[in-house]
C-alpha cells in the first residue's frame, strides 16, 4: 500500500484533521485539491521517516518502485552489449585518461573520459562521476578571473585544480587508486545527439517540431504517455556506464561508488535509487526538502508526487551515503531533511554510514571543501587506504582535444531530431515487447502481470491508504419525496481533503447491491433534463440496487477547467505531474472513495458493482484497475476510447504511462476474475482482456460487445 510519509506545506493548502471542520477553498468548494498546484520552487517537501525499521523498508520499496516507474525503467529494459570504444591514452603523473564512448540504447552513446590509477595492485574501486549543469560538461572551464574570485572567497586554493575542478575530482580519486568514469550529460560536452535545446531548453515549438514521420522527441504528449523522458535516459545511461565499468578486468566488482553536483547530484541520486550494485555514494548540493531540480532532464511525470529528494536519498541506507550542501536550495538541509535521513540510519544500525558536510559559506558547488568531503568519505567506505587528510595536488589539466571523444577515426554518430524520434521508437519497441511477454497465458504470470502492470499503475495513480477511517460522512439534504428515497451527502476524505458532494438513491426496499454511478456529468448524469431518473437508473431501483453517485473533481459546481491546473514556467509536463497527481488520478480515487463509502452506507449490502458510461471510462478503468476487492464488478461503455489518441497532455482524460502500460486494455485486465462487462468495442474487441480473464479461470464473468445495454438486467 502507499503510505504518504510526505506532507506538502503551503499557505494555500489546509490540511483537513480528524477535528477539523472543513475550510472552503476556491468557489467555495471545500475540496482543497483546488489549491494551487505543488511546485518544486515554492513548496517545503517535508520528509517524515516511519518509526520502524520494518516500515521503513515498505516505504523504501514504494519510493523505489516510483523511482523506476517514473524515469521508465519499470520493467528495466535489458542492458546490451556496451560496445565500448577506448581511445587516446594521455599519461599524467599518478593516472591516465582514455576518451571513451559505449551504446546504451540502439545507436545512442555515452561518452566520456576515465580515469586509471597508475602503481596499484590488484582490482581498484570503480567511481561513476556524472556532472550537472555546467557549462561545457566535461570541457568546463571557469577561467582566470573566476578561479581567483573562488580562490579569494576560500572556496578554492590551486588554480588549475579550482579553474577545472570537474577534472580536478577525477584525477584527485584517480590518484587515490580509483578507476573513475566522468561521463556527460545528455546535451553536454560529446553527447550531442540530443542537442541542449532538445533536453534542456525545450520550447512548444521545439517539442511541436519532434513530432511526425510517425515519431515524436522527449516532453510531448506520446513521450509522457510512455514515461520517455531525459531522466529516464540519463539513469539508464548511468546504468549501462555502470554495467561497463564494473566489468572492467582492473575494476572490484564489490566496491563501487557515485558521486556529481547539482544536476550531477539529481543523477547520482536517481542511480543510487535503482542500481543495488553501487555501495557507496556522495551527492553533492541537490539533497533538500526546498528546491527539486529545475530542469527538465531532473523531472519526470509521478517522480515526487508524495515523496522529494531527501527521501530518495534516505533509500541508499543503510550503506554509506555523504553528502554536501551549499548557500542554495540545500542551505537547510543541516536541519531539514538530513535529520530524518540520520532517522532512518538509526533505524537500520548503520548510524555512522551518513555524513553531511554543511559548506553554507559558499554558494552552489562543487568546490574545493566539497571535494574534501568526498575524498575522505570514499577513502574511508571504499578502504583505499590514502593518506589523511587527503589534498589534491597540482596536475596538468586536458585539454579540449584531449578530452574530445570524437575524430576522424572515431566520427560522432547520427543526431539532431531524426535520432530522438529513431531513439524513443526504439525505446518503445523494447518496452512493448517486454510487456507483451508479460500477457497472462496461467495463474503464474497473471499474478506476475498484476506485480508489474499493477504495480505501475498503483504508483502513477497513487491512491493511498484509502479506509473507511478515512472518510467523513455527513448527510446535508434528504428530499421529501415517495420513494426511491433521494439522499444528499458530503463525503470527505481527510488525508487528501477531498470533498465530494454525492446522491444515494435508496429503491423502496432493502438493497442487495450498491451501484456507483460514473458519468462525465457527476449526479446530474443521474437525470434526464425533464428530472426523471435515466432508464438505466430507473431499472436498478426497480430491482432493489441503491445507487450512488458524486460530483467528481472538476464535476458539477467546480468546471472542469478550475481543476485543470499546470505549473506553466516551462512547457513540460513534468513540472506538473512530476509532483502532482493528474486529474484522472484524482477522479479514480474519488470513485474508490465512493466504494468505501457505500459499504459504511449500505453495510447489508453484498455486492458495489461500477457502472461508468462513455465520458467517464477513462478514470473508471483506472479505478477498476486498483480497486482490488472494493468493486465487485465493472459495466462500462468504452467508446472505443484510448489514450494513445490523445493530442495534449493538458487534457482532463491524460495520465503519465497510461499508453506505455497497456492503455485502457491493461487496466481492465486487471481486474480478472470480477465480473465485467464491456461496450463500444468493436473490432478485434479486447484480446488481452480475454487473456486474462482465461487465465484466471473465469471467461465466464467477461462481456465484450460492440453496442448492447451498459447493464445486464439478468444480473
Amino acid at each position: 500500500m502507499l503510505l504518504l510519509r510526505f506532507s506538502i506545506l503551503a499557505a494555500t493548502a489546509i490540511a483537513l484533521t480528524a477535528t477539523a471542520a472543513p475550510v472552503p477553498a476556491v468557489d467555495g468548494s471545500t475540496d482543497q485539491r483546488l489549491a494551487p498546484p505543488i511546485h518544486l520552487r515554492r513548496h517545503y517537501f517535508r520528509f517524515d521517516p516511519p518509526a520502524t525499521a520494518e516500515a521503513w523498508r515498505e516505504r523504501a520499496g514504494e519510493v523505489r518502485r516510483r523511482v523506476q516507474v517514473a524515469a521508465g525503467l519499470w520493467p528495466a529494459p535489458p542492458r546490451r552489449e556496451p560496445n565500448a570504444v577506448a581511445h587516446g591514452l594521455v599519461v599524467r603523473d599518478g593516472y591516465t585518461v582514455e576518451k571513451v564512448y559505449l551504446e546504451s540504447f540502439p545507436g545512442h552513446f555515452v561518452t566520456g573520459s576515465l580515469y586509471r590509477p597508475k602503481g596499484f595492485a590488484g582490482p581498484r574501486p570503480g567511481v561513476l562521476s556524472p556532472y550537472g549543469h555546467w557549462g561545457g560538461g566535461r570541457y568546463f572551464d571557469l577561467g582566470e578571473a573566476g578561479v581567483k574570485d573562488q580562490i579569494e572567497r576560500g572556496a578554492e586554493e590551486d588554480p588549475v585544480g579550482g579553474r577545472y575542478p570537474i577534472q580536478a575530482r577525477c584525477v584527485q580519486l584517480a590518484r587515490m587508486g580509483c578507476v573513475v568514469f566522468n561521463y556527460d550529460m545528455v546535451g553536454y560536452a560529446d553527447s550531442q545527439q540530443l542537442t541542449h535545446r532538445q533536453i534542456h531548453a525545450a520550447t512548444e515549438e521545439s517539442i511541436a517540431a519532434a513530432i511526425g514521420e510517425g515519431g515524436w522527441g522527449f516532453y510531448s504528449t506520446q513521450a509522457e504517455s510512455r514515461l520517455q523522458g531525459p531522466l529516464g535516459l540519463q539513469t539508464f545511461n548511468s546504468r549501462c556506464a555502470l554495467d561497463w565499468l564494473a566489468g572492467l578486468p582492473e575494476v572490484d566488482s564489490e566496491r563501487l561508488a557515485i558521486t556529481g553536483g547539482s544536476s550531477g547530484g539529481t543523477q547520482t541520486l536517481m542511480a543510487s535509487a535503482v542500481d543495488q550494485r553501487l555501495d557507496v555514494a556522495f551527492p553533492v548540493v541537490m539533497v533538500s526538502t526546498a528546491m527539486q531540480g529545475g530542469c527538465g532532464c531532473e523531472n519526470a511525470c509521478c517522480l515526487r508526487v508524495g515523496t522529494g529528494n531527501a527521501e530518495i536519498a534516505a533509500l541508499f541506507a543503510p550503506k554509506p551515503l555523504g553528502m554536501a550542501s551549499a548557500n542554495d536550495w540545500t542551505v537547510e538541509t543541516i536541519s531539514r531533511g538530513y535529520p530524518e535521513i540520520r532517522h532512518v540510519y538509526d533505524l537500520l544500525g548503520a548510524s555512522a554510514n551518513t555524513r553531511l558536510r554543511s559548506a553554507t559559506e559558499f554558494r552552489h558547488n562543487y568546490n574545493l571543501s566539497s571535494r574534501r568531503a568526498m575524498y575522505a568519505w570514499m577513502n574511508e567506505h571504499l578502504d583505499l587506504g590514502a593518506e589523511r587528510p587527503t589534498e589534491e595536488r597540482p596536475y596538468r589539466p586536458l585539454s579540449d582535444s584531449e578530452l574530445c571523444v570524437w575524430d576522424d577515426q572515431h566520427p560522432a554518430p547520427p543526431s539532431g531530431v531524426e535520432h530522438e524520434r529513431a531513439l524513443l521508437k526504439a525505446w518503445a519497441a523494447i518496452t512493448d515487447r517486454q510487456l507483451d511477454a508479460l500477457a497472462p497465458t496461467d495463474e503464474a504470470s497473471l499474478v506476475e502481470y498484476r506485480r508489474v502492470v499493477g504495480g505501475a499503475l498503483e504508483t502513477i495513480l497513487a491512491v493511498g491508504d484509502l479506509t473507511a477511517a478515512d472518510l467523513r460522512i455527513t448527510e446535508t439534504d434528504q428530499e421529501d419525496r415517495a420513494p426511491p428515497n433521494v439522499r444528499h451527502l458530503t463525503v470527505l476524505r481527510r488525508s487528501t481533503g477531498a470533498a465530494l458532494e454525492a446522491v444515494l438513491v435508496e429503491p423502496q426496499d432493502s438493497c442487495r447491491s450498491v451501484v456507483l454511478w460514473a458519468h462525465e456529468r457527476g449526479v446530474a448524469g443521474l437525470y434526464q433534463d425533464n428530472g426523471e431518473f435515466v432508464p438505466e437508473v430507473r431499472g436498478l431501483l426497480d430491482r432493489g440496487v441503491a445507487i450512488l453517485a458524486a460530483d467528481l473533481l472538476g464535476q458539477g459546481a467546480v468546471e472542469e477547467q478550475r481543476a485543470l491546473q499546470f505549473n506553466d514556467d516551462k512547457p513540460l509536463a513534468s513540472m506538473t505531474f512530476g509532483y502532482n497527481r493528474p486529474l484522472l488520478a484524482h477522479r479514480a480515487a474519488d470513485l474508490l472513495t465512493l466504494a468505501v463509502a457505500a459499504r459504511r452506507l449500505a453495510p447489508e449490502a453484498d455486492r458495489i458493482e461500477l457502472t461508468a458510461t462513455a465520458g467517464a471510462a477513462p478514470y473508471a478503468a483506472a479505478a477498476w484497475a486498483v480497486a482490488g476487492d472494493r468493486l465487485s464488478a465493472l459495466n462500462i461503455d468504452t467508446g472505443g476510447f484510448r489514450f494513445a489518441g490523445l493530442g495534449s497532455w493538458r487534457h482532463a482524460q491524460f495520465l503519465p504511462g497510461a499508453v506505455k502500460y497497456g492503455d485502457l486494455p491493461a487496466m481492465l485486465a486487471l481486474g480478472a476474475p470480477r465480473p465485467l462487462r464491456v461496450i463500444g468495442e468493436g473490432g478485434e474487441g479486447l484480446p488481452l482482456v480475454g487473456r486474462a480473464y482465461e487465465a484466471a479461470g473465469a471467461a465466464d464473468r467477461l462481456s465484450v460487445a460492440a453496442d448492447g445495454p451498459l447493464i445486464d438486467e439478468r444480473d
